[in-house]
């Protein structure tokens, strides 16, 4: 995220109730990989907003802020582990490939790289052609300077959070929700090398001529914000009206105006900014780092110890509506400023 002015590229970058659908079991899902863990999830959960929960956000966040991924820097052995579980991920919750595969190679870095990336198609015969992507990084700086013996950088906060976070909503878009939108689930590589993933990616689909409605970026979400009196606050707050929106969809005062955001101009410096560049369509970040209530960016104290995977299930399923209702609505109703 920010850094403190000088020294903070990566959540922002200065050099840098729903209807089931199609499972066997209505009832039950299985999430693949390291966590792997049975859940019963019923209608009556989602119209509580209990999708999710701390054992499920738990369960990525400590593989993706393991040792064994050695601080997921871009082109690493580690990022490449990273990558497979993503990939594993949203192909066991019917997420489809958006290109031929998930992985897609970075055309602007010189180490290879991927974006993942996935597509869960709209229902709607003419709206399934407008797409919401619904992105996060999951790279981050590798191994640095050691402090008490320690130097791998994990980056749980930075950005295991944002990345579990999306895939918590891959999950559940891919088995119990069908929307009108088509919804494009991205997944960052290299945005701590000068947000280069979501460049590539926002570049290529701009090629392609996506007709993109919005992108909505999550970062540094792992821990709750102090002392305000909503959930989270979004890069770019007065160009555009997701706010109100967003409140609207979850019926609460999720999303806030921090000042800080606005005085660092945080919109330019996550991966939201590049899809802002090239389509000129509302982006924004979502996060909830506001300047003090973590003091481990970019060190190798952002373990995932650290986080509150509570808090964490808690944004996932608040957000939940929120995406349904923008995927859903019969218009374009978020507007820039």
């Amino acid at each position: 995220m920010i850094k403190y002015l000088l020294f903070i590229p990566s959540l922002f970058f200065l050099t840098c109730g729903s209807q089931q659908k199609g499972a066997q079991d209505s009832n039950t899902i299985m999430v693949s990989g390291p966590d792997r863990v049975k859940s019963n999830i019923t209608p009556t959960s989602f119209e509580k907003g209990e999708f999710t929960n701390g054992k499920y956000i738990g369960a990525i966040m400590n593989y993706l802020a393991s040792d064994e991924l050695n601080g997921r820097e871009a082109g690493s052995e580690g990022i490449a582990l990273a990558a497979t579980y993503i990939e594993n991920k949203l192909n066991a919750n019917k997420v489809k490939p958006y290109f031929s595969s998930f992985k897609d190679t970075l055309g602007n870095y010189e180490n290879t790289s991927y974006n993942i990336v996935g597509l869960v198609e709209g229902n709607d015969p003419y709206l399934k052609n407008e797409y919401l992507v619904i992105g996060a990084h999951y790279d981050h700086i590798g191994v640095i300077n050691p402090e008490n013996g320690d130097a791998i950088a994990n980056g749980a906060n930075d950005n295991a959070s944002g990345t579990a976070t999306v895939l918590e909503l891959a999950r559940y878009f891919g088995n119990f929700s069908s929307t009108k939108r088509s919804l494009i689930f991205a997944f960052f590589s290299a945005e701590e090398k000068g947000l280069l993933g979501s460049k590539h990616l926002a570049t290529k689909l701009k090629e392609k001529e996506l007709d993109l409605y919005t992108m909505l970026n999550f970062e540094m979400t792992g821990v709750p914000l102090v002392d305000k009196d909503y959930d989270m606050y979004i890069t770019g707050y007065d160009m555009s009206n997701l706010a109100a929106v967003s409140n609207d969809y979850a019926n609460s005062n999720l999303i806030g105006f921090l000042p800080t955001a606005k005085e660092f101009n945080l919109f330019q410096r996550s991966d939201n900014y590049p899809f802002y560049n090239e389509f000129a369509v509302p982006s924004h970040t979502f996060c909830t780092f506001d300047f003090t209530n973590f003091d481990h960016y970019h060190k190798v104290g952002d373990e995932v110890e650290l986080m509150d995977f509570e808090h964490m299930a808690k944004m996932v399923n608040k957000i939940i509506p929120v995406i349904e209702g923008i995927a859903n609505a019969s218009t374009k109703e978020i507007k820039i400023n």
